[in-house]
């Protein structure tokens, strides 16, 4: 079996420019809190020049002019639901998107009143997008099971979760990679440096002026398995997270409660500290980052943020806290 992705925090060096960077924007529920905005987190996909957005709380915007992330990368945002701490940002975004003149477009996916809300609010309030904003609606593949999202490097899917709204769990998979090219090999059967290494790491064949025919895949190691992460907020427990989370590098759950309140949770369709390990043990998940925090477990309260930490890691060990503006990153694996 190949070894799997290395999960590990942005700031430490690892030598090469890692596959995903995952910055946290907002991680409060409800309502935004001193240190904590609500909802939002950003892919960075540094090969690419690309990044992604999930969720769009108010105040997104903001939280991006004090990352280090640049939004005139941004290319694709995913909604989970319509609740106004996951979208209330949205349009804020895109107005500003469109005065800076420097976007080449933006792809939506999300809920069915999506379209409906973002055309209400940008009519009324008069504002001119002026680039290409393309909607599109995930409830057909989300039933279906069918992939969203596949542009030959990287395919998204997504399930339904149980809320009081339709919401949205979605999955990011990385392809897998060629593996390592052998430069020392290719020097040793005489191969010149040059245009010809890019066709070789490839793994395509090559001629050479020799009339030798060279296999770049007897040049390359084995494949590397590409990154999977999984963002999975607002639901109660849900076996249809736990199908979507297997196997995955990295699982982003929402935490809302601590296990105490567990019957608040169910009521009002939230998932508790607990439930959130709970998918990451039964979806065999490498890493769970506990997200949207309810605001009455401030520091200092009662009950703190570290306090859902320990009750998750009672279930799943492999369990941390995100906070606003932590980064982590998701590395393929050495061949």
């Amino acid at each position: 079996m190949a070894p799997a992705p290395a999960w590990e925090h942005a700031s430490r060096d690892t030598g090469e420019q890692p596959a995903v960077q995952v910055t946290f924007l907002g991680t409060s529920s409800g309502v935004p809190t001193r240190a904590r905005n609500v909802s939002a987190v950003a892919l960075r996909l540094p090969q690419r020049s690309e990044l992604w957005l999930f969720d769009c709380g108010e105040g997104t915007q903001h939280q991006f002019l004090r990352s280090d992330l640049r939004v005139s990368q941004l290319r694709r945002i995913f909604v989970t639901h319509m609740h106004g701490d996951h979208v209330f940002g949205l349009p804020g975004l895109l107005a500003s998107l469109g005065l800076a003149g420097t976007c080449s477009g933006i792809d939506l996916y999300g809920p069915d009143p999506l379209r409906d809300y973002l055309e209400g609010v940008l009519r009324t309030s008069s504002t001119r997008i002026g680039y290409p904003l393309r909607s599109h609606r995930v409830k057909e593949a989300a039933s279906s099971g069918s992939l969203l999202l596949d542009d030959g490097d990287i395919s998204v899917r997504c399930t339904p979760l149980t809320h009081r709204v339709p919401a949205y769990a979605y999955r990011v998979d990385q392809k897998p990679r060629p593996g390592r090219f052998d430069v020392e090999k290719a020097r040793a059967l005489g191969i010149p440096p040059g245009p010809i290494y890019a066709e070789l790491k490839a793994g395509r064949s090559v001629s050479l002026d020799d009339g030798r025919i060279i296999n770049g895949a007897s040049l390359c190691g084995p494949e590397r398995p590409g990154c999977s992460l999984v963002y999975c907020t607002d639901t109660v427990f849900s076996e249809a997270a736990v199908e979507l989370a297997t196997g995955a590098d990295l699982l982003i759950h929402e935490s809302t409660f601590a296990h105490a309140e567990a019957e608040m949770a169910v009521a009002r369709q939230h998932s508790t500290s607990t439930m959130a390990a709970q998918t990451a043990l039964a979806a065999g998940v490498k890493q769970l980052m506990l997200t949207h925090l309810s605001p009455r477990y401030m520091p200092g309260n009662p009950v703190t943020p570290d306090d859902l930490l320990a009750e998750a890691r009672a279930i799943f060990p492999a369990t941390e806290l995100a906070r606003d503006f932590l980064s982590v990153e998701l590395s393929a694996a050495e061949a």
